[in-house]
């Protein structure tokens, strides 16, 4: 068979290396830093250097050949050939992997004729904020644009890339900052969404850490249709009685209901223990679905639920970030549902004690329902930490990213950079960031503190064998040849 060929003179620099995922995948040899390139549709497979294997995992339709030779030389230590990329190119030319379009360009390669196109799923939802967010139903992933860059996008796959440039004056540095992108949330046809790259264990990731469970969205799609009387006016208002009603009866009866948890904890103790978890944990359930179920009803996808983890205390979670594609106000239900919830929950538990018997099984577990949801309430308000308080304080002032942005406006402002918030935003950022700031040296500082001392005092030989072990694998460099074949693991 005829093999094509590309002259060594040739100029590559610029070219558009194609996005080969559709057709093929990169796997790693078993003890060797061999890379494989597996077809997806077929049997074939060719093997690879370390180094090819690493430039063909960014072989993703958005960086020039350029920008990938400049990649691989800063990756790897050892000295490649100046035309590394070319050589590259060249061999997946004669295997038949590319075909060559024209006497110096693969015809993969998005070139000036073509440009990349966005997947058919992919929704554009204009915020009443004044952005918009290109939304990939599929993956469940968003990104946030300006007008200008909606444009932008909306060209793509209808105008070569050079024509996009120069109708919006833009760079080409620009154009494929804005291509990346698109294909780090999987935008862009034949494009997967980037996994987080995996960190290292260390002793603070006990601080907050998530177990994913399962994907409920097809749960909620089939029951949703059952509750939508639930989001109604009439509903909403005989709840808000019903709360307000036992707001006043319960305020009116404060002494009796501190009096009565004083004289159960004094006469059950710690018996009250496993009872007051189990409630709480079903409060907490029912909270997750509180926000699932009002996000389901504004047709929002909802792709997964689990465990989170606190000082390794066990809490529920649901993924709800596709509520920001909703308006301020639907996003605030989503997440003011959860709260509604267990504020309801403990006024049930309100009345179930206020006409039970005394002494009744019915009574104590009644408190308890009543205790639980009070507790979780006040502990889920908080704005500070990053729990419904704060991301309802994130939905209220339409801040995204509060803590981040907070953080970084002091950043701009004591370096001198330019600040790029409103000026009613900046009141809010600068108010903000210091409460949390405070918040997380004293509680999770002191917390870190005392859980490190009562390690340190019990168990002295152990926390330091076990600190060490840590520290070995933490700060150990990696086998270089072992870097090598993970980077070019299979996308």
């Amino acid at each position: 068979m005829h093999r094509q060929s590309l002259p060594p003179e040739t100029d590559y620099h610029d070219w558009i290396c194609p996005d080969i995922r559709t057709y093929w995948k990169l796997g790693k040899v078993r003890d060797s830093d061999q890379i494989i390139l597996r077809s997806t549709q077929g049997n074939a497979q060719f093997q690879f250097t370390g180094a090819e294997g690493f430039a063909l995992q960014h072989f993703t339709g958005t960086l020039t050949a350029g920008e990938i030779e400049s990649r691989c030389q800063q990756h790897f230590r050892q000295t490649l050939s100046p035309n590394f990329i070319l050589e590259l190119l060249q061999k997946l030319v004669e295997l038949g992997i590319l075909q060559l379009h024209t006497e110096t360009a693969p015809a993969a390669t998005p070139n000036r004729k073509t440009s990349p196109k966005l997947k058919p799923c992919v929704q554009w939802i204009q915020h009443p904020d004044n952005y918009w967010i290109l939304r990939n139903p599929e993956d469940v992933t968003f990104l946030q644009v300006s007008a200008k860059d909606k444009d932008i996008i909306s060209q793509l796959g209808e105008l070569p890339l050079e024509a996009i440039a120069g109708e919006f004056c833009i760079t080409h540095d620009e154009l494929r900052y804005l291509l990346q992108l698109l294909t780090a949330t999987g935008m862009l046809e034949g494009t997967q969404p980037a996994k987080p790259p995996k960190k290292k264990f260390t002793p603070l990731s006990l601080l907050s850490f998530r177990v994913r469970l399962f994907n409920p969205d097809p749960f909620l799609t089939r029951h949703i249709n059952k509750l939508r009387w639930i989001w109604t006016p009439t509903f909403g208002c005989a709840l808000c009685f019903f709360l307000a009603l036992t707001g006043v009866f319960g305020f009116s009866q404060k002494h009796q209901i501190l009096y009565h948890g004083q004289q159960l904890f004094a006469s059950q103790g710690t018996a009250l223990i496993l009872p007051f978890a189990l409630l709480s944990m079903l409060v907490v359930s029912l909270h997750e679905l509180g926000h699932a179920f009002t996000l389901k009803h504004y047709a929002g996808i909802v792709p997964e639920v689990g465990f989170l983890f606190m000082f390794l205390i066990p809490a529920a979670y649901t993924n709800t970030t596709d509520s920001y594609c909703l308006s301020r106000f639907k996003r605030v239900q989503v997440v003011a549902a959860g709260i509604l919830v267990q504020i309801t929950l403990a006024a049930t538990g309100f009345w179930l004690w206020d006409s039970s018997a005394e002494g009744s099984w019915l009574h104590t577990g009644s408190y308890l329902l009543m205790t639980a949801g009070l507790v979780t309430v006040a502990i889920n308000l908080n704005p500070l930490a990053k729990f419904d308080g704060y991301y309802l304080a994130a939905a209220i002032t339409g801040i995204n990213n509060l803590r981040s942005r907070a953080f970084g406006f002091y950043a701009n402002l004591l370096t001198g950079k330019p600040i790029q918030e409103t000026g009613r935003d900046c009141w809010i950022l600068a108010a903000y960031a210091p409460f949390s700031l405070v918040y997380i040296y004293f509680v999770f500082g002191f917390l870190l503190f005392r859980v490190t001392d009562w390690c340190l005092s019990n168990f002295r030989i152990g926390t330091l064998l076990l600190l060490a072990l840590w520290a070995i694998y933490f700060y150990f460099p990696a086998n270089p040849s072992n870097s090598t074949s993970k980077s070019g693991g299979a996308n």
